[in-house]
């Protein structure tokens, strides 16, 4: 659509991503709320001068308009989140996250690094600030369009989650506030939309692989964009890639209708839109609105913390991949693998039977084929069989069962059969007869029928699904026949 370098495109991008730990600087746990709160918090926020002693513009706008505050506070929030109390130590499992997403961004770890806080006055955060520290610079990610170097990883606490805003009053609940994210920023090397695209999921499979919480909402993408001529701006709010492409080239054409006219554009944030359009949210932001915490010590990162994180860094999805082709499983079962999040559930049950394609198969395929005939979900299912399958595989490894009878034994568990009931050897050819016999001795029944005689003779020695099967199966052979 556009020449991209003809008209001066220049854009990095933003990425903020939750944390599964607890919160970053108190023990509270990192869970959301749904319920009504305990107590209610009314406050207002004011602006204060930055490290340089200036006031940041985007601060000020933000206390310009004159908003009171409510918070929502849980038992599950304690006094750091209400800003009545320092700040505890960092997380170290936190720290820990991020020292091994900055070794794969190729980026190098800042030994000694200062905490910072950054002015916020909108009322996400209850202290008028958020706590941000500097763990690692000058890394990359490597992309068909070239390098994209990596400025800056950090290190920062998410801000409270936004329950209503009308008539100068904002609602915001505490659930959120706290939880460890770590923001990486690009340099602006984005030479293109398809680039920005790429590098977006690039660093998102990093993030990915490692402990990080899933699902919308805990991801967080912005980009900052400028042509020729024009100033920057920064675009927030969108989660998904593929809206990417569409938000930047209708940026870049917002833009150069000032450039062409003879006009530059403000220096602004802007939200998203579903088409990809955007609107003004604030001025943007400057260094002014930074100033060092006194609450908490520098942060010094020690030579074994870097060691132990890097000793322990996780595989890739490509790798992983790989990995699980040369083990034999098809495309589809590493797509089911990692869709269910299934991995190292896989991984556990491979050290007790080494068969791979079967081990997939039973956590996967058969467990889906029960719930489906069932019309459980799959979650409930291999919720009750997490606990059973690996017994189960282990009596396949000692050759107590089949591998063909594993499919009956999971669907008898599920029905609720004792485990020794459940993997009792079975003569189905004998039962099949039994139930062929009992539907010739009572012909014009309907299926459940012959499923009440069926369970009365059998019970505890096949299950309700399997038996439907042997009964349906030889109900319409009569059928056929008469």
């Amino acid at each position: 659509m556009f020449d991209y370098t003809k008209i001066g495109f220049k854009a990095g991008l933003e990425i903020h991503q939750q944390l599964d730990t607890r919160k970053l600087f108190c023990n509270c746990p990192s869970i959301f709320r749904s319920d009504d709160p305990e107590i209610v918090v009314r406050r207002r926020l004011h602006v204060v001068a930055g490290e340089a002693g200036e006031i940041d513009m985007a601060a000020e706008h933000e206390a310009s308009l004159g908003e009171e505050f409510v918070y929502q506070v849980y038992n599950t929030n304690c006094l750091v989140e209400l800003d009545e109390e320092p700040p505890h130590e960092i997380n170290k499992d936190a720290l820990g996250i991020v020292l091994q997403i900055s070794a794969l961004l190729n980026a190098t770890i800042i030994p000694i690094t200062q905490i910072m806080r950054k002015t916020v006055i909108n009322g996400s955060n209850t202290s008028g600030f958020q706590r941000t520290v500097m763990i690692a610079r000058d890394g990359f990610v490597d992309t068909s369009f070239g390098r994209v170097g990596i400025s800056g990883i950090f290190l920062e606490e998410d801000s409270a989650r936004l329950v209503s805003k009308k008539d100068g009053e904002v609602i915001y609940r505490l659930d959120r506030l706290g939880i460890p994210l770590v923001e990486i920023s690009t340099m602006p090397d984005v030479k293109n939309a398809e680039q920005a695209k790429e590098t977006a999921l690039k660093i998102g499979e990093i993030l990915r692989a490692c402990q990080v919480k899933r699902g919308i909402g805990t991801i967080r993408q912005d980009i900052n964009i400028s042509v020729k001529g024009s100033n920057r701006v920064e675009l927030k709010g969108f989660q998904d890639p593929k809206l990417m492409i569409r938000t930047i080239e209708k940026e870049v054409e917002r833009q150069l209708n000032f450039v062409n006219r003879g006009l530059k554009n403000d220096k602004e944030v802007r939200n998203v839109l579903e088409d990809g359009s955007s609107v003004i949210l604030r001025p943007i932001s400057g260094a002014a609105r930074m100033y060092p915490e006194t609450d908490l010590p520098l942060l010094k990162i020690s030579r074994d913390m870097i060691n132990v994180s890097k000793k322990n860094l996780p595989k890739l999805r490509e790798e992983t991949e790989n990995e699980l082709r040369k083990q034999g499983l098809s495309e589809e079962m590493i797509s089911i693998l990692f869709k269910e999040r299934k991995l190292e559930e896989f991984k556990e049950l491979l050290i007790i039977l080494n068969r791979p394609q079967f081990v997939a198969k039973t956590l996967l395929v058969f467990t889906k084929e029960i719930a489906s005939k069932k019309k459980l979900s799959f979650e409930s299912v291999l919720e009750k069989l997490e606990d059973q399958i690996p017994s189960v595989l282990e009596l396949v490894k000692k050759g107590k069962i089949n591998e063909g009878d594993v499919k009956g034994v999971l669907d008898r568990l599920v029905e609720g059969m004792s485990f020794e009931e459940a993997t009792a050897k079975i003569d189905y050819g004998e039962i099949e007869e039994g139930i062929l016999n009992l539907i010739k001795s009572n012909p014009g029944l309907n299926a459940n029928a012959y499923m009440g005689l069926v369970m009365q003779k059998y019970k505890g020695k096949i299950s309700g699904s399997e038996a439907m099967e042997i009964i349906k199966k030889h109900t319409n052979e009569f059928k056929r026949f008469t």
